[in-house]
């Protein structure tokens, strides 16, 4: 049988066994200078994923049309998912967005575990090198959150997935929560949401296997820490720090323009002043903030509310208390933000990213829960680059 393109890559990527009030208009007038300059208007998002969101809904979560709501279906930021979006190969099922390989049966345990048990089974697929692989591992928190589609609920999966025995719980994945190291980043399928566990608590797990494509930056967790939260040896952990897996980021990743802070791992633009509304703010409010803001500058589009996928791109797993790279660029960070992205678990709530601890929630869109950080696009200076 002859192996797709994508099949070929990941194998060959695969290592071996053996081893705001404060955002002024001129911002928006520098942004506009920066696309003129570059003389090219193709938009390129790289190093995040498309969210997978469809369908945009009002305040209420009735299902409204897209067209000027300045939500995340409308623009649809992100990189595109292929169709089909999963080739099965017998029990492992690669994923032709990121190139990873996981395991078709999602609940290989059967029961959940422990997170030290979880680490400890997946060594044990190793060893016997389960479905004829020996490089499975617990996934980082962006490899696991890369299956997640923000159109589906129940589980929150794409609607073409083809894995089996899915469990509507909390999923474990190998990176360590900093604001408490005795903790873990978990999932939970049912709708999406990410959060941190006790590391003694049990949760199921999803093997994953291969380096990927690149696509998924790294997490930015270079050290590992045991179920009591002591910093140890990351060698043979199975943790994340141990495999630092995804896009390095460039150094430096923030550059500084005036008021304008670029990101050269993502080629996002961001507010150096993170707070466009003074203070939290319904969600509605958030969305004409960032309306407003694009108004003033008599440019439409520029500015943007980030989906949730952009928010999260800033995060650095390394760190707490806000969770954003040590020395970043920006002033006015607050605690939490709303993102652009509707809960289709509940859609009268939306995501928002929780900064100083680094997790993904949801708010009632009708209460002033949270902060506004407006987001623009850079494009590419060279086309064919």
């Amino acid at each position: 049988m002859i192996k797709s393109y994508h099949s070929v890559l990941a194998m060959r990527m695969t290592p071996p066994c053996d081893k705001m009030n404060y955002i002024y208009e001129r911002n928006s007038r520098r942004v506009k200078r920066f696309l003129d300059m570059n003389n090219h208007n193709q938009r390129v998002a790289k190093y995040y994923l498309q969210t997978g969101q469809r369908t945009c809904h009002n305040a209420a979560g009735r299902e409204i049309d897209c067209r000027g709501s300045g939500q995340d279906a409308e623009s649809r930021r992100g990189v595109p998912w292929p169709m089909p979006r999963f080739e099965q190969n017998a029990e492992v099922v690669l994923d032709r967005l990121t190139g990873l390989g996981w395991a078709q049966n999602a609940n290989l345990a059967e029961f959940p575990l422990r997170w030290q048990e979880a680490l400890g089974y997946i060594s044990g697929m190793n060893k016997e090198k389960a479905f004829g692989y020996c490089d499975w591992r617990l996934p980082n928190r962006r490899e696991l959150r890369s299956l997640m589609s923000h159109e589906t609920k129940k589980p929150a999966l794409p609607e073409d997935h083809p894995f089996v025995n899915t469990f509507l719980g909390w999923y474990w994945t190998s990176t360590t929560s900093m604001i408490d190291p005795a903790y873990a980043w978990y999932i939970h399928l049912e709708g999406a949401r990410m959060f941190y566990g006790n590391k003694e608590q049990f949760s199921l797990l999803w093997p994953v296997r291969g380096e990927g494509y690149g696509i998924l930056p790294a997490t930015g967790q270079t050290d590992c820490y045991n179920s009591g939260g002591q910093r140890i040896d990351c060698e043979g952990s199975g943790q994340d720090g141990e495999f630092r897996f995804g896009r390095e980021w460039p150094k430096p990743r923030f550059e500084v323009i005036d008021d304008l802070v670029i990101d050269h791992l993502t080629t996002l633009c961001w507010s150096k002043c993170a707070d466009l509304a003074g203070g939290p703010v319904t969600w509605a409010d958030a969305l004409a903030a960032v309306a407003g803001l694009n108004q003033k500058a008599k440019e439409q589009g520029i500015w943007r509310l980030p989906n949730i996928n952009e928010l999260e791109s800033l995060v650095d797993c390394g760190m707490h208390s806000p969770a954003l790279q040590f020395a970043h660029p920006f002033d006015c960070v607050r605690e939490s933000y709303w993102s652009s992205t509707t809960s289709m678990f509940e859609p009268d709530w939306a995501w928002a990213l929780y900064l100083t601890k680094g997790a993904l929630g949801v708010g009632h869109k009708s209460g002033p829960h949270f902060s506004v950080w407006a987001v623009c696009d850079l494009p590419r200076a060279d086309p064919g680059s």
